[in-house]
């Protein structure tokens, strides 16, 4: 059966447009767009009617840097891909690129097949996979060709984490080469990991164990170091890259030194370094540990250089990093020894909103908002414009968003499945009001309307930015 659902009267915003506009969706995708109040619109007709009026109708956001269920540290990400992928719905997004894994010894097959077993039928909205290279060797380069013949086309390396993700120089070098054949993305987790367990080592022999001492031995200029030695990597093998979870000034002063230079280098940036610091990470007690994560909040002094990045387009895309881990029982783990808390933050329901309120603190445009969260992500990773935009044709991954409702962010309220919000009593302007996934209302008014297993597995088209 044939189901057409009209939503009406609202202002339709795309990272290249805003008009007041009717939008016309059939069998899952958008059929058709007309402004509000003319013929074309008027003769429209639907089975189901969504009154948009007041309101903003926006693509579903992309949220193209998670990891549900993720095995760290001797114990597991608390979201798994159905409470995850629920939760990113409540938050306005509809698609998520997660990450899966390549343990030393293991092929990127049994990686990308334990992680479609993790996701198949318990999601929500619609998912795809990034690779993880933990090992490279002649089999892995062959294996990073044929996936990216179906759709996994991004490959992620780790200059930090000696011992578990960490690649070499040679080994990553041999990686972008074959990106650079095969057409696929290197994402780099850019933090120079063997002098940073140095200075653990040293930090924890002076008795210096709390959670803010994680901040102060991951430092920033060894966050630029490696950022700088990955770019020129790159160029070395003549392949793009993509540096993941950028959080300092130092970091963006290289990426946008490369992009003047014309190179193809892309970087993100995630909510928690535009909104938080190494005031959290110092809070009483061991309440920091909520708060450690990788690349490390910075001191706050470091976020206008990440705004201005957003704006300048040094930073194209923001993203969340969601790995939550649970304050009792997970991040507990590190009580006494900093370097045994749980790397991550939970943040995939917070996004849209936080990014909102960058609009309204005048820090972006409504334009841009759409474009880092929606737009960007989907170009950079194939899903565009299949995904991030409102355009016939399109998937009809709707948010209806009301700008002017006031909410505050707690543990109490959100949908994430774990025991603490890192934007504890923050208060936002700005609310999801109705989410469709393919046309499927999966957030009806404030309500869960949507089922496990409604999300399917996207494969991807390569990144849509090369020259």
């Amino acid at each position: 059966m044939s189901s057409r659902t009209l939503i009406r009267g609202g202002l339709v915003i795309t990272a290249s447009d805003e008009i007041h506009a009717d939008v016309l969706i059939q069998d899952g995708r958008i059929a058709a767009l007309a402004a509000s109040g003319t013929p074309a619109a008027e003769a429209f007709t639907a089975d189901r009617v969504i009154d948009a009026g007041g309101k903003y109708v926006i693509p579903g956001g992309v949220d193209a840097h998670t990891h549900m269920e993720l095995p760290f540290g001797g114990t597991f990400a608390s979201d798994t891909f159905e409470t995850g992928t629920r939760a990113a719905a409540w938050g306005g997004t509809t698609t998520i690129i997660d990450f899966a894994v390549q343990s030393v010894g293991h092929t990127l097959r049994e990686g990308l097949d334990a992680w479609h077993a993790k996701a198949e039928g318990n999601c929500a909205i619609d998912y795809a996979f990034h690779m993880i290279v933990s090992d490279v060797n002649q089999e892995t380069l062959k294996e990073m060709d044929l996936l990216v013949e179906e759709g996994i086309t991004s490959f992620k390396q780790f200059m930090a984490y000696p011992g578990v993700f960490y690649s070499d120089d040679g080994q990553i070098l041999r990686a972008m080469q074959r990106s650079a054949e095969n057409g696929g993305l290197i994402m780099m987790h850019a933090e120079n990991g063997i002098a940073i367990d140095v200075l653990v080592e040293q930090a924890l022999a002076r008795g210096e164990t709390d959670p803010r001492y994680h901040g102060e031995v991951r430092k920033a200029l060894l966050e630029a170091e490696a950022t700088h030695r990955a770019i020129r990597l790159a160029q070395v093998a003549g392949a793009p890259l993509y540096v993941v979870h950028v959080s300092a000034t130092e970091a963006v002063a290289e990426l946008a030194r490369a992009r003047d230079e014309g190179l193809n280098v892309f970087g993100e940036t995630c909510p928690q370094y535009l909104f938080l610091s190494t005031d959290n990470l110092a809070e009483p007690g061991f309440e920091g540990a909520k708060y450690v994560c990788s690349t490390p909040l910075r001191p706050r002094d470091h976020q206008a250089a990440l705004w201005k990045g957003l704006r300048t387009n040094d930073l194209q895309v923001v993203s969340t990093d969601h790995c939550p881990f649970c304050f009792v029982g997970q991040k507990e783990l590190g009580r006494g020894d900093f370097s045994k808390i749980p790397n991550g933050l939970p943040g995939v329901e917070n996004r849209m909103d936080l990014l909102h309120q960058a609009v309204v603190d005048g820090h972006i445009s409504r334009r841009r908002w759409i474009e880092i969260a929606c737009a960007t992500p989907a170009r950079m990773f194939g899903l565009y414009p299949k995904k991030g935009t409102i355009a016939p044709g399109a998937d009809a991954d709707v948010v209806i968003y009301d700008p002017g409702a006031e909410q505050v962010m707690s543990a109490a309220t959100h949908h994430m499945n774990v025991d603490y919000s890192a934007y504890e009593g923050r208060r936002t302007t700005g609310r999801v009001e109705t989410v469709l996934s393919r046309g499927e209302p999966v957030i009806t008014g404030r309500a869960y309307t949507g089922r496990a297993g409604h999300g399917v597995f996207t494969p991807r088209a390569t990144c849509q930015y090369l020259n």
